[in-house]
């Protein structure tokens, strides 16, 4: 059995103000490639199908070229949503997609949907869809003791059905660490805040493959079958070093997953340029790379340039942002650290003090300075109280 692992697609999304669906559709139309090449019996997509809940006209009209795109050559879709997804609008039409061989799940019911597929060596195999869940929602209607994600997936995961001669794929998008180690991130993520959306990776060893989305950054977790395929695109300078690919996956009868990662090449990389403004636009350092790359420039001429900006546009159109890395800067830097370690040394009533006279350009009154020196006594009695209590 051999499937493409897609996820975090992000239809319609915008980085620094750019559409990226042209640069979308051009990695898609690889992806539609790499399935027929292959032969592959299914894609999967592990959820942020769209970027918004209520996506552009422009980003379901792509999506609904790739399933008909893969469909057409009786390449079965399998499909969960994501955070970033309404899980309503991807239920629509659920039931007639599934007859043409495209199964979304974007909401969950009572137990976690499944789908087996037979190869023609036929080995079967059972891709149960779990879409993206809401800890407290679900706390609600199982009645469970915790609302963490670990708690709501391992209750939903018991509800699944297991056939017991076939192998098993599981399909989910969710935050997952290994042994309490947290996956590589990026700038483009929603991160979790307090640990509560995380779910450790052991919860999945009976499967013989994970497909996971949410992380942009492609990576194992633990196991080479446990995997973020990551984003489609890259879609912040965090990731501009990394390349993109998508996980070719082979399971036999046996249910050793054997993955190739196959390389998507993009039609503007995402890249950093790092000098002197002279240097940044010298033929040499154009010639290195595509001009209409999407930049972040990071210039680190001492003197005044006029400008720098337009110069750079004239020259590379797609310019996404434009910093400084000098002597002001990091003069600038050193004294906001500064600034920081001072403001430690200031109490509480001292720091509004700081506050009030910045915001309102005169120092407080006499009655003003009793007021809050009185509140702060309270504040402490208060925390001592609560101290004593524990």
């Amino acid at each position: 059995m051999k499937f493409l692992h897609l996820g975090d697609l992000h239809l319609g999304k915008r980085v620094y103000g750019y559409s990226m669906l042209d640069d979308q559709r051009f990695a898609l139309e690889q992806v539609v490639r790499m399935a027929i090449e292959n032969q592959v019996d299914a894609v999967v997509l592990a959820g942020d199908i769209y970027d918004k809940t209520v996506p552009s006209g422009e980003a379901v009209s792509l999506f609904d070229w790739l399933f008909t795109q893969l469909c057409e050559q009786n390449i079965t879709v399998l499909a969960v949503s994501g955070n970033h997804d309404s899980g309503e609008r991807l239920d629509f039409g659920r039931t007639l997609l599934s007859q043409q061989g495209m199964h979304l799940v974007g909401t969950l019911e009572e137990t976690v949907p499944s789908v087996t597929l037979t190869d023609k060596q036929a080995c079967r195999v059972q891709f149960h869809l779990l879409p993206w869940l809401r800890p407290m929602e679900w706390r609600e209607k199982w009645k469970l003791k915790e609302s963490t994600q670990q708690c709501v997936l391992q209750e939903a995961l018991k509800r699944a059905a297991w056939e017991q001669d076939a192998r098993h794929v599981l399909i989910a998008h969710t935050f997952v660490t290994v042994g309490g180690v947290l996956p590589e991130q990026s700038d483009s993520e929603i991160l979790p805040v307090g640990g509560i959306d995380a779910v450790d990776a052991a919860l999945f060893d009976a499967y013989d493959y994970v497909a996971l989305g949410h992380i942009h950054r492609p990576q194992r977790l633990g196991r080479d079958s446990v995997r973020y395929c990551g984003s489609l695109l890259k879609y912040s300078f965090s990731e501009a070093r990394y390349p993109k690919s998508v996980p070719l996956v082979t399971i036999g009868q046996t249910g050793e997953a054997e993955i190739t990662l196959l390389p998507l090449m993009p039609k503007r990389d995402l890249r950093e340029l790092r000098g002197k403004l002279q240097d940044v636009l010298s033929d040499l350092v154009q010639q290195a790379g595509n001009p209409n790359d999407y930049l972040r420039v990071i210039l680190t001429d001492d003197e005044e340039l006029y400008d720098p900006q337009a110069a750079l546009r004239a020259v590379y159109p797609n310019l996404m942002r434009l910093d400084f890395d000098n002597i002001r800067t990091q003069t600038a830097n050193a004294e906001g650290l500064q600034r920081e370690e001072d403001a430690r040394q200031l109490t509480p009533v001292q720091l509004f003090e700081q506050f009030f006279l910045e915001q309102n350009g005169k120092p407080m009154t006499a009655w003003q300075k009793q007021q809050i020196l009185r509140i702060g006594r309270e504040m402490e009695a208060s925390d001592e109280a609560d101290s004593f209590d524990n």
